[in-house]
């Protein structure tokens, strides 16, 4: 049972200490609990011995109590016991929130999981719609040592609405190393697309500061919560934009408890050959289009040829002839029922098996599933089968494609016009697989062969971020990993930094297979501050007309400097003054630029890292390509010279996107440096 909803009067931060220490010192026994578990005599064989070893293993983790994490963040006072009769009279409980369930000796909770029904008022109540929620209690921490605590009576109509300084100092908190959970922080628009359910796919539109991406990341751990025999049997997937991204991401649900989910890029996903080349942009543009997926199945079915002459099988004394036109009725039946090149092919030698065993049975005899088994083995069968429905490998259809011109323009009549095949054709021939050198969207090429010839498993839930810069072909590459399951997507269209960024939500989901998923956009921004976000939403008319710009909700306006400068030192010394300030401090520039003022800095004896690198104490400046800014967040920011980075991308668009992009990286404090002019839609 909870603590009855009684209010001590002598001192209230101390009884909460109190149970802070009790359920620190509970969570401790629950994970000597499970360190004590002898399975010796329980597991059945090795194999059940070793996963439930795992298990317990996953357990032990998964109880950690972490110092510097709040055990819980939250109390709530219900006026009735939740699920009861609201009689009159009836007493309510008292829950304390938390990032994970903790229970004392008798089984009693002390902590209940923020994922778990009873909580979700925590974000939700409101003194329009308390929800039998007489008193909410937020408590800040300093380091791991609970030090305030800020109540909200929401039954209290003489209590005015306010908004609570705790919640503001956690999300405005300056922050080190890598992203944090907003378990703490989850507005009531953020919880209805994180408790949204398992069977539908969600799209979730957000510009800078939203929270989309915790937002998604939220939505896993609380679908595992939820669902968590299923996902367990399925498997769960968080794919981001690249290598850094997931490295910054990748303690968010562990924080939460959750040790399952794997990451991956999406170039992970589809690497079946060694990516060693590049495209150029029309190039890429043209082999991302979903129109491709039409060429590679031509051009994968056009080696299954009809039969023109019989399968004669000989068993024993006697042979047995299936004759060319009982193969061709064969052949068109697999290819009616539209099922894999490769199922398909397996399935041949078993159907002309059973026309010679139809035979066998006419004639007086009485085969078995032995005999059909070893006529589909025969010598005959399996010549007919490679005649008919030959082995494809996908790799090296892909490759003929790109480099047999009339191959190409056979299978792509119609499809293709002349100037697209002759900007995806290679310009030499390649004398195998692997002496190619394959570009990451040949790969995705690779990938969808792959799934025409034999099904990509499905897994049960997939979270894709920083989606609006996959190509229609990346975007079926994920849909296939999740035909029998539901999406996370997460995106922001005026952030689209690729020549193929999508257009529009409704057709990115097209093409992922989920047509029917449901678009939600967030606007309020919780961590870039007023006048940067105003500053740079001067770009959305050229990059995402109609977008609605993103409205900061912080009322620490923060610092927004524009510096005219001489020199490169002077870029330094923002940096120097920015590091003055606690928290993470990010140098973004144009790629080309990096060099430089990696040497700037150097020479001024300020260590910096490389974006992915974990921020410490002693090294908080990281040095961040434009290139790899996306979904990555600073305290402070100095962005280094806003034309070049235009200027580094193929097209205005593109830049400006970039721009946007590196704009929106502060959390507390942006300064903007420039030599050179500021470009004009900045005005």
């Amino acid at each position: 049972m909870s603590t009855p909803a009684h209010e001590p009067l002598d001192d209230p931060l101390g009884r909460e200490r109190s149970h802070l220490s009790s359920s620190r010192s509970a969570l401790r026994a629950m994970r000597e609990d499970a360190e004590a578990l002898d399975i010796k005599d329980v597991a059945a064989n090795w194999v059940n011995a070793q996963v439930l070893a795992r298990q317990i293993d996953e357990r032990i983790k998964a109880l950690a109590d972490l110092s510097d994490t709040p055990l819980f963040f939250g109390r709530l006072d219900y006026l009735h016991a939740p699920g009861a009769e609201q009689a009159e009279g009836a007493g309510g409980e008292r829950f304390y929130i938390g990032r994970r369930h903790v229970h004392d000796a008798e089984g009693d909770p002390m902590v209940i999981d923020w994922r778990a029904p009873v909580s979700q008022p925590f974000y939700r109540a409101s003194k329009k719609d308390p929800m039998d929620i007489g008193l909410r209690r937020r408590f800040g921490y300093t380091g791991g040592d609970l030090t305030a605590y800020e109540d909200e009576h929401l039954s209290d109509p003489a209590e005015t609405a306010a908004t609570s300084k705790l919640l503001q100092q956690e999300i405005e908190r300056p922050r080190v190393g890598p992203m944090r959970d907003i378990v703490a922080t989850i507005q009531p628009e953020q919880d209805e697309i994180v408790r949204s359910g398992l069977s539908g796919t969600v799209c979730v539109q957000g510009g800078p500061g939203t929270g989309k991406t915790a937002v998604g990341l939220h939505r896993v751990a609380y679908l595992l919560y939820a669902h968590r025999e299923r996902l367990a049997r399925t498997g769960t997937l968080v794919i981001g934009p690249n290598k850094s991204f997931l490295h910054y991401i990748e303690q968010v649900l562990p924080a939460l408890g959750e040790l399952s989910v794997q990451q991956a890029t999406v170039d992970d996903l589809v690497a079946h050959v060694e990516v060693r080349g590049t495209d150029d942009a029309a190039a890429a543009v043209v082999k991302g289009d979903a129109r491709l997926a039409q060429v590679l199945r031509r051009a994968l079915y056009a080696h299954v040829t009809m039969p023109t002459e019989p399968a004669v099988i000989v068993r024993g004394s006697r042979r047995w002839r299936v004759p060319a036109y009982e193969l061709e009725d064969i052949v068109r039946e697999l290819l009616e029922r539209d099922i894999r090149y490769g199922a398909a092919r397996e399935a041949l030698p078993q159907r002309i098996a059973h026309a010679v065993l139809v035979q066998m049975e006419r004639s007086g005899e009485a085969p078995d599933d032995r005999v059909q088994d070893a006529v589909a083995r025969s010598g005959a069968v399996k010549a007919a089968v490679k005649e008919i429905w030959p082995a494809v490998d996908p790799a090296k259809l892909v490759l003929r494609l790109l480099t047999d011109a009339g191959f190409l323009a056979e299978h792509a009549e119609g499809i293709l016009d002349e100037d697209e095949r002759k900007t995806i054709l290679w310009d030499r021939p390649v004398r195998s697989v692997k002496s190619a050198r394959w570009s990451a969207a040949d790969a995705v090429l690779i990938d969808e062969a792959h799934d025409l010839i034999q099904r990509t498993h499905s897994l049960g839930h997939v979270v894709l971020d920083e989606a609006q810069d996959l190509s229609p072909m990346q975007y079926r590459a994920v849909g296939r990993r999740c035909t029998t399951g539901s999406a996370t997507v997460l995106g922001d269209l005026a952030q689209g930094t690729t020549p193929w960024a999508t257009r529009s939500w409704d057709e990115a989901l097209d093409h992922l297979g989920k047509g029917e998923g449901v678009i939600e956009e967030l606007t309020a921004g919780f961590r870039v501050p007023t006048d940067v976000i105003t500053y740079a939403s001067r770009l959305l008319p050229h990059i995402a007309p109609g977008l609605t710009p993103v409205a900061s909700v912080r009322e620490n306006p923060g610092f927004f400097e524009v510096r005219t400068i001489a020199e490169t030192g002077e870029v330094v010394a923002a940096c120097e003054e920015s590091l003055h300030n606690e928290g993470s401090t990010g140098l973004i520039a144009a790629d080309a630029r990096i060099p430089l003022l990696a040497e700037a800095l150097t020479a001024a004896g300020i260590g910096y890292l490389a974006p992915g690198e974990e921020t410490t104490r002693e090294t908080r400046l990281t040095l961040v390509p434009a290139s790899l800014a996306k979904g990555l967040e600073y305290d402070y920011v100095v962005l280094d010279e806003p034309g070049a980075v235009v200027d580094g991308e193929p097209d205005e668009r593109t830049g400006l996107r970039r721009l946007y992009v590196s704009l929106t990286r502060a959390v507390s404090g942006l300064i903007v440096t420039h030599t050179a002019p500021l470009p004009e839609q900045l005005g």
